[in-house]
């Protein structure tokens, strides 16, 4: 049991890990053209539609290769 959640720990860990490492070398995301923007008087929307896709794509990836190597 404690080899089970000392296991889901260190996964947990480097999740964190890539996603701050997305974060640090790609500083423009969530400022990409895709995404909308709109400012009111007294509202502001954001839709980040770029962003969501591009994150998406980098996700898939991610976890097809974890699962293409948990296979074998």
């Amino acid at each position: 049991m404690k080899d089970y959640f000392a296991n889901i720990l260190i996964f947990l860990g480097l999740i964190f890990l890539f996603i701050g490492l997305f974060f640090k070398i790609f500083p423009f995301f969530g400022k990409l053209p895709g995404d909308i923007s709109i400012k009111g008087k007294n509202y502001a929307i954001y839709i980040p539609l770029a962003s969501s896709i591009l994150l998406s794509i980098f996700l898939t990836l991610i976890l097809n290769l974890i699962f293409y190597f948990l296979k074998k």
